[in-house]
């Protein structure tokens, strides 16, 4: 776990690196609320009475995968960032429930216990279907919609790359390992920054070893199915996402094509899409500059 002062410096590298000016540096309130029968932890970068943004990770990732967006942004919005069922400082399900309709499900109770009003979803992967479940029942009461390298439709060669990444060899030696396997997935990230970001997302294990901190059992054996399922129920009921919607796709992502991008985007009835040059599939950490530089126009186009 890094210090606040680590945190700290780990934001001033993260944008010196990401060619972006920074504002005056704070961190998040971290918060635990329970949902249902789940605690769910959460990051609030403020400030509240400004338009609330709802940021949701991916699978394998956690809340402070959008760190240095929540912070450029916090002087404008209030910035909300969530750790889903089974990741992060959030409870792992005692049943492994990590079903679409439970995560949708979480996404209510939050929403509606926070008492977020017009809220922007800004989802990336596992999150972004998650966002896209709320949104096909709430689109009347957001503000928009933002899918961040992920429609219904995926590229199963590439969501089994990154599967395979987070549920090989959980259990590593040292967080230098782990640090040496993710630049072997995506050599485009710094080997500093990597390192402290993965302090966010490892912990160690009493027999000195370090693991995730997501839980294996989210990797159901029936996930083929659950994705087929999902993806139809999505795209069955695209029509009722009538809020503003933004697909954003990272150029060299092996998750998302361009074809399934414009798809999307074509069957909501206000959608769009748009390439992030030099972007994987998770465009926050390789170009947070360009995820703002379109975010930040969109967001301003709809009344935010």
């Amino acid at each position: 776990m890094l210090t606040q002062s680590e945190q700290i410096d780990h934001l001033k590298l993260s944008a010196q690196h990401a060619g972006l000016l920074l504002p005056a540096v704070a961190l998040p309130e971290s918060h635990h609320i329970v949902i249902g029968r789940m605690r769910l932890h959460y990051l609030d970068w403020g400030t509240k009475g400004r338009p609330p943004l709802l940021f949701l990770h991916g699978g394998g990732l956690n809340a402070h995968t959008w760190d240095l967006v929540c912070l450029m942004l916090r002087d404008r919005y209030h910035c909300l960032a969530l750790d889903q069922r089974g990741h992060g400082d959030s409870e792992w399900e005692p049943t492994a429930d990590y079903r679409f309709e439970s995560q949708v499900a979480d996404l209510e109770g939050f929403i509606d216990k926070l008492k977020l009003e017009r809220p922007l979803l800004i989802g990336h992967s596992m999150g972004g279907f998650a966002a896209m479940g709320y949104a096909i029942r709430h689109a009347a009461k957001m503000a928009g919609l933002v899918l961040v390298d992920i429609a219904p439709e995926i590229s199963t060669q590439g969501s089994l790359r990154v599967r395979n990444f987070i549920a090989l060899d959980r259990e590593l030696d040292s967080v230098e390992d782990f640090v040496e396997r993710a630049l072997k997935f995506n050599p485009m990230r710094s080997r500093e920054l990597l390192r402290r970001s993965l302090l966010h997302n490892l912990r160690q294990l009493p027999s000195g070893k370090w693991t995730w901190k997501h839980d294996p059992k989210r990797l159901s054996a029936n996930m083929a199915v659950e994705q087929t399922t999902r993806k139809d129920q999505i795209n069955d009921n695209a029509a009722n996402i009538t809020c503003p919607t933004l697909v954003m796709r990272g150029s060299r992502s092996d998750v998302l094509s361009d074809e399934n991008a414009e798809k999307f985007a074509a069957s909501v009835p206000n959608g769009r899409w748009v390439k992030i040059e030099g972007a994987g599939h998770t465009i926050q950490g390789d170009s947070p500059r360009r995820l703002l530089d379109v975010l930040e126009p969109f967001m301003s186009e709809i009344g935010l």
